[in-house]
């Protein structure tokens, strides 16, 4: 494949390094990085995460209405806020 392609200097004067201490040609030492590059990416790789759970058994209280329980204590906690003198 025939492409342009535009270095960073730096990136310039470490392929002239490369170039100069394998005695290859720019084009070697071009791809012969790139794939270096490239391949420690995909050897680097996190594993997916994977969230540890554990049974904690049975509710001790009936969560049916939890989401009503925590709409009303937050209401109440909005009214405390509010209220002159406390």
């Amino acid at each position: 494949m025939r492409t342009t392609v535009t270095l960073d200097p730096d990136v310039q004067a470490l392929l002239k390094r490369a170039m100069r201490e394998r005695d290859t040609s720019f084009k070697q030492a071009l791809n012969d990085g790139l794939r270096q590059g490239l391949q420690a990416r995909v050897q680097t790789e996190r594993k997916p995460f994977r969230q540890i759970t554990f049974d904690m058994g049975r509710p001790l209280v009936d969560l049916t209405k939890a989401t009503a329980l925590a709409g009303e204590l937050e209401d109440l906690d909005r009214f405390a806020k509010l209220t002159p003198g406390r």
